[in-house]
């Protein structure tokens, strides 16, 4: 039988390849931290979600290390039947305080925790109103359920009235607005006070994934609903472990009590899949409470993303606008894709790790080089990034030239 696909596969594959859509897996040959060696060489890792830097943080990796004498290796089970410890409550209810709200449910990953909340809440009579740019995992989530199913131009609000209006024209019984709070190839913000008032004037509800913005994000880093003033105005928040707390695996839905009791009962990612493995809780709990007990990291965050855009602007460089430390080096045009993905190689070349992205994961004309900034990168690690960044540019593009926001060639 797979004769006969076999070359089919194949020509996927080379289709994949000549398009320049192929994703090469480069090996890590030390832990995950802003200085890593890969199997090219040593080099300065500005493309992982440690924002924070607490992948390798030395109370995190103990807190993880311990955990396996004290709490086993793993589940070998899902929740319901016996894969449940006390430190997965004790999480849970540290994410609820956290986040505040009235509880929390763990997934084995965000991902999972997207993909099982639609069905569980949203049926046939009902509507979801989804943002354009929305995560992958929401989108598959939603595709899940038998809601009818809306989506809005990116932060636009008048548009989204117009699918409020067109959900209530529907006869929808239940309406949710679901967005993320940063949007992750962007590096910019859901307009959340906005969405909530509209929700609340079409009497809907308002999920947030935060994913990239939990532990970093706000005053007390409790992500953008706490930095727009409206915790008490979204219903359901939705997250990841995996980046800024901790950078493990695991994600998170936290919402009003009734939701995630409903969730325990009928979530099926959550129902048919092991419980996150012992070690993984250790460590996301000593995260969360070196998020929450300290602004340094915070603040230092917040500091590397704005000296780095400085110096990429005063380079020549186009930056989308923003102040989170994803910050997109855009290179427009019909060459602009292959000049993202020369310059990135040409930076690894010089010690630096960035992956450059175009079409379709992002618009055409639209390719980019995110560089996503850390805690655990110093003055220097960014000073040199955006020298690598410049002896890119001049190797693929000519010497001394200003790559153009226009057409991406040199002027």
């Amino acid at each position: 039988m797979y004769a006969e696909i076999k070359d089919e596969l194949a020509a996927t594959l080379t289709e994949i390849r000549d398009a320049g859509l192929w994703k090469d897996e480069r090996r890590l040959t030390t832990a995950q931290s802003a200085h890593i060696a890969t199997s090219s060489g040593d080099a300065l890792n500005f493309c992982a979600n440690n924002y924070l830097g607490l992948a390798d943080h030395p109370e995190v990796v103990a807190a993880a290390r311990d955990s396996l004498q004290e709490w086993g290796f793993g589940m070998a089970s899902v929740r319901f039947i016996c894969g449940t410890q006390a430190q997965h409550a004790a999480l849970e209810a540290e994410l609820s305080r956290f986040l505040g709200t009235e509880d929390t449910i763990l997934y084995s990953s965000c991902f999972d925790a997207n993909g099982g909340v639609f069905e569980v809440l949203f049926g046939e009579g009902d509507a979801i109103i989804s943002d354009e740019l929305n995560h992958a995992s929401l989108i598959d989530g939603i595709r899940l359920c038998k809601a009818a199913r809306f989506r809005y131009r990116n932060a636009d609000m008048a548009d989204l009235r117009a699918q409020l209006v067109a959900a209530a024209a529907a006869g929808a019984r239940r309406v949710v607005v679901v967005t993320d709070g940063v949007f992750s190839m962007d590096g910019s913000y859901a307009p959340l006070p906005q969405i909530c008032d509209l929700a609340e004037e079409f009497g809907a509800l308002v999920m947030v994934d935060d994913s990239h913005a939990v532990g970093f994000i706000g005053p007390t880093g409790a992500g953008t609903p706490e930095l727009f003033g409206v915790r008490d105005r979204v219903d359901i928040v939705g997250g990841t472990l995996g980046k800024a707390l901790g950078g493990a695996s695991g994600g998170y839905i936290a919402s009003h009590r009734e939701v995630v009791s409903l969730l325990r009962q009928r979530s099926r990612p959550y129902l048919f899949s092991n419980a996150v493995a012992p070690s993984v809780v250790a460590g996301s709990r000593t995260a969360l409470r070196l998020a929450h007990d300290s602004s340094e990291g915070r603040e230092r965050l917040r500091a590397n993303a704005s000296l780095f855009r400085s110096l990429m602007s005063d380079a020549g460089f186009e930056l989308l606008p923003g102040e989170h430390p994803i910050v997109p080096v855009m290179f427009r045009g019909d060459d602009g894709a292959r000049l993202a993905s020369q310059i990135a190689d040409a930076m690894l070349a010089e010690g630096v790790y960035v992956i450059a992205f175009s079409y379709p994961v992002v618009p055409k004309g639209a390719a980019r080089i995110r560089v996503q900034l850390s805690a655990a990168h110093s003055e220097a690690d960014i000073r040199a990034c955006v020298t690598a960044f410049v002896a890119g540019r001049d190797s693929v593009v000519g010497h001394d030239s200003v790559v153009s926001s226009e057409s991406g060639a040199s002027a």
